[in-house]
């Protein structure tokens, strides 16, 4: 019976150990993804600011 016990609770270890894991994974992912993002979306405001200024910059040349 005791041996049934100690097989049962390494089981039940495992297990957990297993689901931290599982757990864990997608929580990495989504926190890369976010990084991802955030990047993505510092890229595409510094776009935006240069084309406005380019733009900006034509049209005075245009009015002079």
């Amino acid at each position: 019976m005791k041996k049934q016990s100690n097989t049962t609770s390494n089981r039940l270890d495992n297990h957990e150990k297993l689901c931290r894991i599982m757990q864990k994974q997608p929580c990495d992912k989504m926190d890369d993804l976010s990084k991802q993002i955030n990047r993505l979306e510092k890229i595409l405001v510094g776009l935006a600011g240069l084309i406005i200024s380019l733009l900006g910059a034509a049209l005075i040349q245009l009015l002079r």
